[in-house]
């Protein structure tokens, strides 16, 4: 089994969330409603809405109150990358222009801004005083792993415990909420439901990780961006954290920044890669994967469990 099967079993549930979003975007403002449907239409695998709907399927499987959860995160997760557009000025994503690129800063943040309103709204209909609270720490530690981000730009003396905080805020703790209020919305015991969030958080950890060593080993026609733009932007990820350890490449990397030319990047791109920083960073990425399924393991008896270790699967061999 890959992980298309799963979308296959997903399908229809997965088609009336793509026609609710659709739907919950549909603005009075012509303008407004044109700038949210175009980040939409960029398409994605909606990971966060399958972690939900299949979370979902070891409690209560009621789709009209698990889609208004899905729907909720998957704008939650769309607001954060319009918002991410503008803090990086990126002119693409997926490859098709951002929102910032089709019509400026100032409509890029306040259509973020109304997704992620929108999204709150949706999640009210879930009347469960314990799934708001997880929500709203999840969206503070999110803001503040942005603000970190910002922070930590072009700072090659950051440590890895620094980097692992901020994709824990940025990424993991939104998938592992994910996991977490698709199972309370099923009604799932009270220790399944934790289980879920700690799957989602290993899971949302090597998912990131993964993403970051992509950003160095994948093409810009798979990557809907150019190669080596995080570290263009002043990411500084594992794969660059794992290489800077040489004090000789940790030199030649110190020397990116925004106006260094491609030709410059490749060498430097090429530079990390020889390192072994790569294979390094996909170690540190499996174990994150290893502890979600031993999570997994221990989740109750259930057909979904396969589907969720399909999903891992996935993670862990995308595109390299």
């Amino acid at each position: 089994m890959n992980y298309k099967t799963v979308y296959t079993i997903l399908n229809n549930d997965l088609k009336k969330i793509e026609n609710e979003l659709e739907y919950v975007l549909d603005a009075n403002s012509q303008l407004l409603k044109e700038s949210s449907l175009h980040y939409l239409k960029a398409g994605g695998k909606r990971i966060r809405p399958v972690f939900v709907l299949l979370s979902a399927k070891f409690g209560n499987y009621n789709f009209q109150i698990v889609k208004d959860v899905a729907v909720s995160l998957e704008l939650i997760h769309m607001a954060s990358l319009i918002h991410d557009d503008v803090i990086d000025d990126a002119y693409t994503r997926r490859g098709r222009p951002t929102v910032k690129a089709k019509w400026d800063n100032k409509i890029s943040m306040y259509t973020g801004d109304y997704i992620l309103a929108r999204a709150l709204e949706i999640i009210t209909s879930l009347n469960n005083v314990e799934a708001h609270k997880i929500l709203s720490k999840t969206m503070v530690e999110l803001s503040i792993g942005e603000i970190e981000q910002i922070r930590d730009k072009y700072n090659f003396e950051q440590t890895i415990t620094n980097y692992f905080r901020r994709i824990k805020r940025k990424t993991a703790l939104l998938i592992s909420a994910s996991c977490q209020l698709g199972g309370i919305a099923a009604d799932v015991p009270r220790d399944v439901h934790i289980k879920l969030a700690k799957f989602g958080y290993y899971a949302g950890m090597a998912f990131q990780i993964t993403d970051d060593i992509l950003d160095f080993t994948s093409t810009e026609a798979k990557l809907g961006k150019p190669a080596g733009e995080d570290l263009l932007q002043g990411n500084i990820t594992l794969p660059v954290l794992l290489a800077i350890k040489n004090p000789d490449v940790k030199s030649q990397i110190e020397k990116v920044n925004e106006y260094i030319d491609s030709d410059e990047l490749s060498a430097i791109i090429e530079l990390i890669k020889n390192t072994g920083a790569i294979n390094k960073a996909m170690q540190i990425s499996n174990l994150y994967l290893q502890k979600a399924n031993q999570v997994l393991n221990d989740l109750p008896p259930n057909p979904t469990k396969k589907l969720l270790g399909t999903m891992l699967k996935f993670i862990g061999k995308r595109n390299f």
